[in-house]
């Protein structure tokens, strides 16, 4: 059987006995991210930076991530700027990452493609 690509896999809630993502674990999952965009800061959150032609595409993928924000209940930090929209994640309840956030992470990566300069 093969393994569900990460942007289709479910977007789990952690809970307070959950430990945060480190070693193996955590690199196996930011390697099924985009590494151009996502950086891991301090073995503690996410932080991806993308890229667009003009204000309005970045305004409308912020929307876009903002509905799965909301249908996931897993909400982003978020900075628009003209030509790019900047985001930091990380699951509060356990101050660090969870599978979760690469979920989210992926999911947004797969939404991006519309919205990349050139595309």
């Amino acid at each position: 059987m093969t393994e569900k690509a990460l942007a289709d896999q479910e977007c789990e809630a952690c809970t307070s006995d959950d430990e945060p993502l480190a070693g193996e674990e955590l690199t196996s999952l930011y390697e099924q991210i985009d590494a151009d965009v996502w950086d891991v800061v301090d073995g503690h959150h996410l932080e991806g930076s993308y890229e667009f032609e003009d204000f309005r595409d970045a305004l409308e993928f912020t929307y876009e991530i903002g509905e799965l924000a909301e249908a996931e209940w897993h909400h982003p930090d978020i900075h628009l700027a003209w030509g790019e929209v900047v985001v930091e994640m990380w699951t509060h309840k356990i101050d660090g990452l969870h599978h979760a956030d690469f979920v989210m992470a992926a999911r947004m990566d797969r939404i991006h493609e519309d919205y990349a300069p050139g595309a």
